[in-house]
């Protein structure tokens, strides 16, 4: 079997406040070898909150263009947690285990590009960083040096796109994934992450598939499935 990565969706979501500190280093605790957030800019800032609009994941209401940085880390991000930069999620991994950095704002790559130089300077490998996004032109920005991912949510040509950002990976909706694609994206050499895989029946699907990864909310039912299959090899 390839070898198979597990992404701590969000950290560990299932169990704790999403794309908090406290969610990451459970997903560690669990002993995932990657995490999956997703990055905004406040006020040039890097924040780690997956949507535009603060009202579902903190106690605050409206968009994050509306707040400023000082604003938004007075806001309850669940348990009493702060929306964290990315700096802080960095500092608190410390090479723990890969990061998967989603971009989710436009025009943001350059904050991105310097927020993960700064990491490598202090010791990370560039290849312990993921860079992904739904907006492709934005993957222009991202340094070479740094892998990228695709992301897709509806059926397209994944590899072509992929190949034309320089991606090496395809993150592919859940829904999408089927056995032609599993076979394009290796044909093409580019590793299948698939989102968001929580139930066992799912999990083992995506097993028996030959995907490269999944991103689950409950990393330890990935880990165990994992486990299960190497005691039957």
């Amino acid at each position: 079997m390839r070898d198979f990565i597990c992404f701590g969706h969000r950290g560990a979501s299932g169990y704790e406040p999403e794309n908090t500190l406290s969610s990451f280093e459970r997903a560690i605790t669990i002993g995932c070898p990657w995490v999956e957030l997703d990055v905004h800019a406040v006020e040039d800032q890097l924040v780690v909150i997956h949507d535009a609009n603060v009202s579902r994941t903190t106690n605050g209401r409206g968009h994050l263009s509306a707040l400023t940085f000082r604003e938004l880390r007075q806001l309850d991000a669940g348990k009493g947690q702060q929306v964290p930069t990315l700096r802080e999620v960095i500092d608190l991994i410390d090479r723990r285990c890969g990061i998967n950095v989603e971009i989710k704002q436009a025009g943001i790559a350059p904050l991105v590009n310097q927020a993960l130089a700064e990491a490598v300077r202090s010791g990370w490998q560039p290849e312990q960083f993921l860079v992904s996004s739904f907006t492709h032109q934005e993957m222009d920005g991202v340094e070479p040096r740094f892998p990228r991912g695709a992301l897709f949510d509806r059926r397209q040509d994944y590899c072509q796109t992929a190949r034309a950002i320089g991606a090496s990976t395809i993150n592919l909706s859940r829904r999408l994934v089927g056995r032609q694609a599993v076979a394009d994206a290796h044909d093409a050499d580019l590793k299948l992450f698939v989102y968001t895989v929580n139930e066992p029946k799912d999990i083992d699907r995506m097993l028996g598939l030959g995907v490269d990864g999944v991103f689950s909310d409950f990393p330890d039912r990935v880990l165990e499935r994992l486990g299960n299959r190497g005691h039957e090899s």
